[in-house]
């Protein structure tokens, strides 16, 4: 199987969930073994330099997986666009934008898959590398936890815990075969939520700022405020799939395997990203000149209606 880049430069526009801030936001080409990489075009010198995308660099996982770099750069809120490049399977991209956050849209990854449809993916003369899990890793923290084992495939199970009448209706565990089941149908439309008693204290600390009902789901005390309603019966648990494909996609490259969480987050799916690759006997980097040698999790192009 080839790399992946965008067949053309494609823009969109919005605000950012936490910042607030308008966000202009567009995506480019890139040469093959060049990566995932973003730019700040509204900042100078030094800091207006390309950044490419690492587990390393993920240093504010409040309410969101952030880039930081020594210098001070910020790139926050990528897990939503991170989780659509995964479902493209884009391996090379330049994301520029003009201020310090990712635009959230509607709150799911959606607006993006439609984005990257817009652009179209073309491959590259250049084979792209999979990582694929040989010996489980987990990682735990209290009583979350999250782990990688062995699988040839994409696999992802997971389970939420709220203690609150809203989730107690719906199911908290959900697991997704890519091999079988489609991103774009099952993941692609859930949307971030949050709690209405949770608002004052976020924006105490300059989060949640640009969050509306248009691009959140809002909970009170015991139903969902948007007057729409869900998506899915279960979306809060969707929504958690598609921040932990985004999260695990910060590695640059498909993982073959199964991953499964208990209360997961952004901090503790980058902690294991962390561990894995300093456990370098846990997997491999591997190749499929052919393209029936490799799993049907990886070959179809998500496309949208």
């Amino acid at each position: 199987m080839l790399q992946r880049t965008l067949a053309k430069s494609i823009s969109i526009t919005g605000v950012g969930l936490h910042s607030g801030e308008r966000v202009r936001l567009r995506l480019h080409p890139a040469a093959s073994d060049s990566g995932i990489r973003f730019r700040r075009i509204d900042l100078a010198g030094e800091q207006g330099r390309i950044v490419r995308l690492t587990p390393e660099l993920i240093n504010d996982t409040r309410l969101s997986s952030t880039v930081v770099t020594t210098d001070g750069i910020r790139i926050g809120t990528i897990e939503h666009i991170m989780s659509a490049f995964a479902a493209y399977g884009i391996d090379n991209i330049l994301v520029e934008l003009n201020a310090p956050e990712i635009p959230i849209m509607d709150g799911s990854s959606l607006p993006f898959i439609y984005l990257l449809q817009d652009a179209g993916v073309i491959d590259q003369p250049a084979e792209k590398r999979f990582l694929r899990i040989k010996q489980p890793v987990m990682f735990t923290e209290g009583d979350k936890w999250v782990r990688f084992t062995p699988y040839e495939g994409f696999q992802v199970t997971l389970t939420i815990a709220f203690d609150h009448p809203v989730f107690n209706r719906s199911n908290q565990t959900f697991q997704i075969d890519f091999a079988g089941q489609s991103y774009v149908d099952e993941i692609s439309r859930a949307r971030t939520f949050g709690f209405m008693q949770e608002v004052e204290l976020m924006r105490s600390h300059n989060l949640g700022l640009g969050g509306n009902l248009s691009n959140a789901i809002v909970i009170d005390d015991m139903d969902v405020l948007n007057p729409e309603g869900l998506r899915y019966p279960d979306e809060f648990v969707r929504h958690k799939i598609l921040d932990a494909i985004g999260d695990l996609y910060i590695l640059g490259h498909p993982v073959i395997g199964a991953f499964e969480g208990y209360k997961s987050g952004h901090a503790i799916n980058n902690a294991l990203l962390r561990k894995l690759l300093a456990q370098p006997e846990t997997f491999e980097w591997v190749t499929f000149p052919h393209n029936r040698q490799l799993s049907s999790a990886f070959h179809p192009l998500p496309q949208v209606a």
